[in-house]
C-alpha cells in the first residue's frame, strides 16, 4: 500500500468547498424533481383552543391549486409524538401551529392560496408567561435532573462570603441561513424518499416511517449538504411530516420550503431560563457551597428539558456541597429545541458571572478565584478526568489577552474618551463522549478507497475533516478518498449534536481502515463500539475566554473590540475547520450577551419579533478581534484519534466574559440577557 504525508490536522481548504461556491452542491430544496407541486402550510392565529371549520373555497378557485388539507381530509398517521401529528385533530396547542396545508404548482399560488384560506377557530384563555413563582412546576421526567451531595446548609454556614444571585437567559432562535426545506416522493404508497435538510438522516427517517406506519428502509433520507443547523435541524419537526403527508394524499412530489417567520414557531429554539445561583466560600475563595435551581420553558405537547446545571455547575469546580435543581412550566408554546451548547450555553453564563461577583466580593482576581477551585478529579462523577486542561487554558489565556491581575479593583476605573473600558474572563466545559456509527470502506482501482458514512454536514466541515481521517488511517492522500455523507442508504450513524460527530463517525472511519488493512481484503465494515474508557475517565474539553468591552458613558452603546479564547480540545484533526468552529462561538457568545432574544407578546402568544429585521444577530460591524488558540493536549482516552469537539465549546462562557467585562466597564451587573443599552444606563 502506498504511503502518503499525513494530513491530519493540517490546516487545509475545505474538500466541498469549489462545490459550494459553483453551486454545485445542492442544498434539499434545489434538488430537481419531475411534477413536483409546491406547499405552504396554514399556520394557527390563536395559542390555544380548537380549529371548527376550514374554507377552502377561494384557495381551491385559484387557478393551479391542487389540494387544500386539515385535519377532516388528511391521511391518518400513526405517530404517538403530538409535534409529528400534524393535521391529526382538531386541537390547537401553540399560535402558528400548522392547521392545513395547500398545494399548488408554484410556490406564488401555494402562498397566495393558503392565505385564502379562512379558518374558523373555538379560541381558549392561553398561559405563555415564565416565572419562578408558579406552583405547577414541575420536575423534569429523566431522574437525574436534580443532585445533592454533602451538606448544602453547612457548607453555607461555614462561608465566609455568601453570592446569591438570579439570572435569566430569554427565548434565542437557531436561524440557519439555509431554511428548513423537505421534497417528498412516495413511489407505490410504500416507499418514500425525502430529500431533507437535516442533522441526521437516519434519525428523520425513524421518525418519518413511524408516523406512517412503515419500516425504516422503506424511507430513504437524502441530505449530503446543510447550510447550517445549530441543533434546529437535529430533531424531526412538523413541517417534514406535513410535505410527506401532502406527497401521500395528493400523489405527487411535494417541495415544502419554510418561511423565515414560520421557523420561529415550527423550527424550535431555545428555551428561557431562570436561574438562581448561590456560591458560599471562605475568604480564600475556595467554595463551600454551590447550589444552582433552574426553571425553563416546555410546550404542553412535547417535553424537551436542558440539564442546565448538571455542566457545569455539578464538574465545573472543587466544592464539597452541591445542590442542582431543574423544574419545567408547560406553557401554551411551541416546543423548544437543541440550540448551540444546549443547556452548557445559558448554565455557564449565570455559574461564571456569579464566580465573578464572587471574585469580587473575595477581593480574588477572578482568574485566581478559578484556578483556587480547580478540582483534582470530576467532583460530580467521582472520575479521573481523562485530561484537564483548563487551568492552563486560564493561564495561557491570561498572558496571550494581556490580562492585569487585580486585588479588590474597582469598576469603572479606565476611561478612553467617551468610552468606559472593562475586561472580563470566564471558563467553559463540555462534554466529549461518542455514539453510535458505522462505517464501509472499499478499495477502489488505482489505490483510491471509498469511504461510506451516514454523516451530517451541517457547515462545520465534517466532508473535510472525515476525508482526512480517512486519508491518515488508509496512509494516502486526500485526492485517494472518495467520501460519501448524508444518505440513508450509507451505513447508519448517530446524527451531528453534541460535538460529537466527529468523534463518532471519525472512530468508525479509523476502525473500518484498520480492519481493511489488517485482513488485506478490498472492503471493510467496522462500528465506533463503546469507549472502553467511558466508565473509568470523566472527559470534557475546557476553554477559557477573556473579553475587553467599551462602553459610551452617554449613550450605554456596547461594543467588543477584541476577545481570546484559549482551549484545551485534545488533537486538533483538521486546524482551519476547527479553528473557524471556534471562532463562531465566540461569535455567538458576543451575540447572546448583547443582541440575541426571541420577544413573546403575551396578548397573543407569539413572538413578536420574527425575522432578521427585529431578532438581531452578530454581525461583522459587532465583532472586532477575535483570537482563538488551543493548547496542545494529548488525551489517549476519548477516541482513536485523541480528538475533542469544537462546535460548542466556543460558546460556552463566552456570553460571562463579555458580561462581567459590561460590569468592570460600568459598575452595573446586568443579569438578564441581553444587556442593553437601557439596561446599562438605569432607569431615568
Amino acid at each position: 500500500m502506498s504511503t502518503a504525508p499525513r494530513v491530519l490536522g493540517a490546516p487545509i481548504d475545505r474538500v466541498d468547498a469549489s462545490l459550494k461556491v459553483t453551486g454545485a452542491a445542492r442544498y434539499a430544496y434545489e434538488h430537481r424533481v419531475d411534477d413536483v407541486v409546491y406547499a405552504v402550510g396554514v399556520q394557527s392565529t390563536i395559542a390555544r383552543g380548537a380549529v371548527v371549520s376550514v374554507d377552502a373555497t377561494a384557495a381551491e378557485a385559484l387557478d393551479g391549486v391542487v389540494g387544500v388539507l386539515w385535519h377532516e381530509n388528511a391521511p391518518r398517521l400513526q405517530t404517538d409524538d403530538a409535534e409529528l401529528a400534524v393535521l391529526q385533530s382538531a386541537a390547537v396547542a401553540f399560535r402558528g401551529q400548522f392547521v392545513a396545508v395547500v398545494v399548488a404548482g408554484t410556490p406564488e399560488v401555494a402562498r397566495h392560496a393558503a392565505a385564502l384560506a379562512a379558518v374558523r377557530y373555538a379560541e381558549e384563555s392561553h398561559d405563555v408567561l415564565l416565572s419562578a413563582q408558579r406552583d405547577d412546576l414541575e420536575a423534569p421526567p429523566d431522574d437525574s435532573a436534580d443532585s445533592e451531595d454533602g451538606d448544602v446548609e453547612a457548607g453555607r454556614a461555614q462561608a465566609s462570603r455568601l453570592v446569591e444571585r438570579t439570572y435569566t437567559t430569554p427565548a434565542e432562535h437557531n436561524n440557519p441561513i439555509e431554511a428548513h426545506a423537505t421534497i417528498a416522493i412516495w413511489e407505490d404508497d410504500d416507499r418514500l424518499t425525502l430529500y431533507d435538510a437535516n442533522q441526521g438522516s437516519h434519525k428523520i427517517g425513524d421518525d418519518v416511517a413511524d408516523a406512517f406506519g412503515l419500516e425504516g428502509e422503506q424511507v430513504r433520507v437524502i441530505s449530503p449538504y446543510v447550510g447550517g443547523a445549530f441543533g434546529s435541524k437535529l430533531y424531526t419537526h412538523a413541517h417534514v411530516v406535513l410535505t410527506a403527508l401532502a406527497a401521500k394524499a395528493l400523489g405527487r412530489p411535494v417541495k415544502l420550503e419554510l418561511t423565515r417567520a414560520q421557523m420561529f414557531s415550527v423550527a424550535g429554539y431555545r428555551t428561557p431560563t431562570i436561574q438562581r445561583v448561590c456560591l458560599a466560600a471562605a475568604n480564600d475563595g475556595r467554595l463551600t457551597a454551590v447550589e444552582h435551581d433552574v426553571v425553563l420553558q416546555v410546550s404542553t405537547i412535547k417535553d424537551l428539558t436542558e440539564d442546565l446545571a448538571a455542566r457545569p455547575t455539578r464538574m465545573m469546580y472543587a466544592c464539597p456541597n452541591r445542590r442542582t435543581t431543574h423544574r419545567m412550566a408547560r406553557l401554551d408554546m411551541p416546543p423548544p429545541t437543541i440550540m448551540r451548547a444546549p443547556g452548557e450555553a445559558q448554565g455557564s453564563f449565570a455559574l461564571e458571572c456569579a464566580m465573578d461577583e464572587l471574585a469580587i466580593a473575595c477581593g480574588i482576581d477572578p482568574v485566581e478565584l478559578r484556578i483556587r477551585n480547580e478540582p483534582e478529579k470530576d467532583p460530580d462523577s467521582g472520575l479521573p478526568f481523562s485530561s484537564r486542561g483548563l487551568v492552563e487554558c486560564l493561564r495561557r489565556g491570561a498572558e496571550r489577552f494581556g490580562w492585569q491581575p487585580w486585588e479588590g479593583a474597582t469598576p469603572r476605573g479606565r476611561r478612553d474618551g467617551r468610552w468606559l473600558v472593562g475586561t472580563g474572563v470566564a471558563a467553559s466545559a463540555y462534554p466529549a463522549g461518542r455514539g453510535k456509527a458505522t462505517a464501509t470502506i472499499r478499495a477502489l482501482d488505482g489505490g483510491r478507497y471509498r469511504v461510506q458514512i451516514d454523516a451530517s454536514d451541517i457547515g462545520t466541515g465534517a466532508w473535510t475533516v472525515l476525508t482526512q481521517i480517512a486519508a491518515d488511517a488508509l496512509e494516502v492522500g486526500l485526492d485517494d478518498v472518495i467520501l460519501e455523507i448524508g444518505d440513508t442508504r450509507l451505513p447508519r450513524a448517530r446524527s451531528a449534536g453534541g460535538s460529537q460527530g466527529t468523534a463518532s463517525w471519525g472512530t468508525a472511519i479509523v476502525h473500518a481502515a484498520r480492519k481493511l488493512r489488517a485482513n488485506g481484503s478490498p472492503e471493510a465494515t467496522a462500528d465506533a463500539g463503546e469507549n472502553p474508557y467511558a466508565e473509568q475517565y470523566a472527559m470534557y474539553a475546557h476553554g477559557a475566554q477573556f473579553a475587553e468591552v467599551r462602553v459610551d458613558a452617554d449613550t450605554g452603546e456596547i461594543r467588543v473590540p477584541r476577545m481570546t479564547g484559549v482551549f484545551a480540545v485534545g488533537h486538533v484533526l483538521s486546524a482551519k475547520t476547527a479553528r473557524s468552529q471556534l471562532l463562531g462561538g465566540m461569535a455567538w457568545g458576543v451575540a447572546m450577551a448583547l443582541l440575541e432574544q426571541s420577544i413573546v407578546d403575551p396578548r397573543y402568544g407569539d413572538f413578536v419579533n420574527a425575522d432578521l429585521a427585529e431578532y438581531h444577530v452578530a454581525v461583522n460591524a459587532d465583532i472586532g478581534e477575535l483570537d482563538a488558540t488551543w493548547i496542545d493536549e494529548d488525551d489517549p482516552y476519548v477516541n482513536p484519534m485523541g480528538a475533542k469537539g469544537v462546535g460548542e465549546i466556543g460558546i460556552v462562557g463566552a456570553a460571562a466574559a463579555v458580561v462581567n467585562a459590561v460590569y468592570d466597564a460600568t459598575g452595573v451587573r446586568v443579569r438578564d440577557l441581553p444587556v442593553t443599552l437601557e439596561k446599562v444606563l438605569g432607569p431615568g
